[in-house]
């Protein structure tokens, strides 16, 4: 593989088996902090706010803070924030302005941040913040067209083959995104699963691509409630993980109506909600 300057660095180390030792060398995933500021207020009294620190793989930070934004509820459309030609990272920080006219209350997004999983704040209390919050994606009573197991059964081999830093270094996390027919769309890697799925979002929320609503989202990982609320918040209706959701994230698919699909490995699944959106041809479910 190609070193990427970027995500990957390459490091000597000892490999060791049995009583025996060689050096040589290794790839790793990089993982450097990224501080996202947010610039608003009107033209002659413009504010600056640090709004996140956040571990990432470096490489495309300007989808990643646009995400951030867009799925924790601080913008809603890409018209909102300035043109990227005046927002350019330095080093570790990126900056995004908003327009002129668009609120922004700092003390509000300082309460919001209470939505992680080791916060401690009951479940139902989460879902009905997020319900707030969530722009294209309210529980919808209209079913999207189904989808067949067979190509659930698919999508991790399509995902593994493209996870290029991945292969180099067995240390990223990945979100991918697919249509109904499987074919991958876009995918983006990063040592924190919940940056791999603001990259991605992110990327679709800068060409005013939202709601994500006709497409599947996998997972490399488990499905926490931080992802399922990402998920939400893109309008995604269908959520496919390779690891274990969680109760939390489970009950947050189910008020979302969205279906969300676990232990995705070796030709097996497991529904956690939204059953009627895949369409079965045996008696497997019954």
């Amino acid at each position: 593989m190609k070193l990427k300057d970027q995500s990957v660095r390459e490091r000597e180390i000892r490999k060791c088996s049995g009583h025996h030792t060689v050096a040589t060398q290794d790839l790793l995933a990089v993982e450097e902090p990224l501080e996202i500021r947010l610039s608003y207020g009107s033209a002659g009294n413009r504010a600056l706010k640090c709004i996140s620190v956040t571990m990432r793989t470096p490489g495309a930070d300007a989808d990643l803070a646009a995400g951030f934004l867009f799925t924790e509820g601080i913008v809603r459309r890409a018209a909102e924030l300035e043109s990227f030609g005046g927002i350019a990272p330095a080093g570790n920080v990126i900056t995004i302005a908003l327009q002129e006219g668009v609120g922004f209350d700092p003390e509000k997004l300082d309460r919001h941040f209470y939505t992680t999983s080791s916060c401690g704040v009951c479940g139902k209390t989460s879902i009905e913040a997020l319900k707030t919050a969530v722009p294209c994606a309210a529980p919808s009573n209209q079913a999207g067209p189904a989808i067949d197991p067979a190509l659930i059964y698919t999508l991790p081999d399509t995902l593994r083959r493209a996870q290029d830093t991945f292969d180099a270094t067995g240390g990223l996390h990945a979100a991918a995104l697919f249509d109904h027919a499987g074919n991958l769309l876009a995918i983006r890697e990063d040592v924190g699963r919940h940056n791999a799925l603001d990259k991605l979002i992110g990327h679709y929320f800068l060409q005013d691509n939202v709601p994500l609503d006709r497409h599947i989202l996998l997972l490399s990982g488990r499905a926490s409630f931080e992802l399922i609320q990402k998920a939400a918040m893109a309008g995604i209706r269908v959520v496919c993980a390779v690891g274990a959701p969680s109760s939390l994230a489970v009950e947050t698919a189910e008020s979302f109506g969205i279906t969300l699909v676990g232990f995705l490995r070796d030709n097996r699944f497991n529904i956690y909600s939204g059953f009627s959106d895949l369409s079965f041809t045996n008696n497997t479910h019954s």
